[in-house]
């Protein structure tokens, strides 16, 4: 019996051999004798698995691997990576099937210990509920996927800036800036598909680009109408970088949410503001000026028209028509028929009056 530690955890780690390859797993535990009760149990799981054909069990490890691997097409963003260097802190070794729903509770007391919000603790649990549901569903690695409960969330308000306010910030920001944060709140794009546009995506004399299904989030591609005011933007980039529209000092701009951005927005006065929040300024804009939300769905290239809703609160043009099949002057007439309701004759006229030209 081979019973090890490591340095970077905590826990005793077992290393077998076993059909001429060496396996090497943590036990999960610091006791000694539970380690060694996983190391009996190991082998004779993996006797059983080549003598009677039984399933082999897997790794979290290998899971992640695989999840990985399978999700080359989806943008892998440097919070999710971050959740699961976390994640691979407190589950590096374990088998899938020892990840049950205590393990996951223990996950979310501590993550809940740090003091960050259920919104944080729910980012953080996504990833192993959606590994856990492939394992068992896609791969048959689990009979079945634990239950992963996430906490209940407060729903936040879509923080967006007015035309005023906008103006502001674009005023306080240096030069770099103020071209892609105006290209932004004129196309709505997401960050990195402001950065990281190429010019052989753009057709100044067409007035519109694009983006490729594999640059965007819901892999779908994106056609991008340009205005006026963003063809004048990409024209004064000509010249400043052979391959990428926007540059800073001869290089492509990849970090926009920098000191300078951040003293920009201090100096205009706003606050609780980032820069995806640029993307639900140009789509409340788009609601408030009429624009059908489901124009706006493929406009913004989202996938589910759940996410273009929540802007839909931003204008009540839709609704209108159904507010005037009701009769304003028939509602003020029947007001002055309540006992104790005195409204004088000529005022009634007068309301009527103004419910007809609405």
């Amino acid at each position: 019996m081979s019973l090890f530690k490591r340095k970077d955890s905590p826990h005793w780690w077992v290393k077998i051999a076993h059909n001429g390859t060496r396996l090497q797993r943590s036990t999960g535990t610091p006791d000694r004798t539970q380690a060694r009760e996983f190391h009996d149990k190991l082998k004779a799981s993996l006797w059983e698995q080549a003598r009677l054909g039984v399933k082999p069990s897997h790794t979290w490890n290998e899971a992640v691997v695989r999840y990985l691997a399978e999700s080359k097409r989806k943008t892998c963003t440097p919070s999710q990576r971050a959740h699961l260097r976390w994640l691979h802190a407190h589950l590096d070794g374990l088998e899938l099937e020892r990840i049950d729903r205590t393990k996951v509770d223990e996950l979310r007391q501590r993550k809940l210990a740090d003091g960050v919000s259920p919104t944080t603790v729910n980012r953080q649990l996504e990833p192993v509920r959606a590994i856990l549901r492939k394992a068992a569903g896609d791969w048959e690695w689990l009979t079945r996927a634990p239950t992963v409960r996430m906490l209940p969330e407060p729903k936040r308000r879509i923080r967006w800036l007015s035309r005023e306010e906008a103006g502001r910030l674009i005023q306080e920001l240096p030069k770099h800036l103020k071209s892609v944060t105006g290209f932004s709140l004129e196309t709505g794009l997401r960050k990195a598909n402001v950065t990281g546009l190429e010019w052989s995506q753009v057709d100044l004399a067409r007035c519109c680009a694009w983006i490729h299904p594999d640059q965007a989030k819901a892999r779908r591609a994106i056609a991008v109408p340009l205005s006026a005011a963003a063809v004048a933007i990409v024209r004064a980039q000509q010249g400043k970088h052979a391959d990428y529209v926007f540059s800073y000092q001869g290089k492509p701009l990849i970090q926009v949410n920098t000191k300078a951005w951040k003293a920009a927005l201090k100096r205009a006065g706003i606050a609780d503001f980032r820069w995806h929040d640029l993307r639900h300024t140009w789509a409340s804009w788009h609601v408030q000026a009429g624009t059908p939300l489901h124009a706006l769905q493929e406009l913004g290239g989202w996938e589910c028209a759940e996410m273009v809703r929540r802007y839909a609160h931003l204008s009540s043009e839709h609704l209108a028509v159904y507010a005037q099949r009701m009769s304003g002057a028939a509602t003020v007439t029947a007001t002055t028929n309540v006992p104790g309701y005195d409204l004088a004759t000529e005022n009634v006229s007068k309301l009527k009056g103004d419910f007809a030209s609405c």
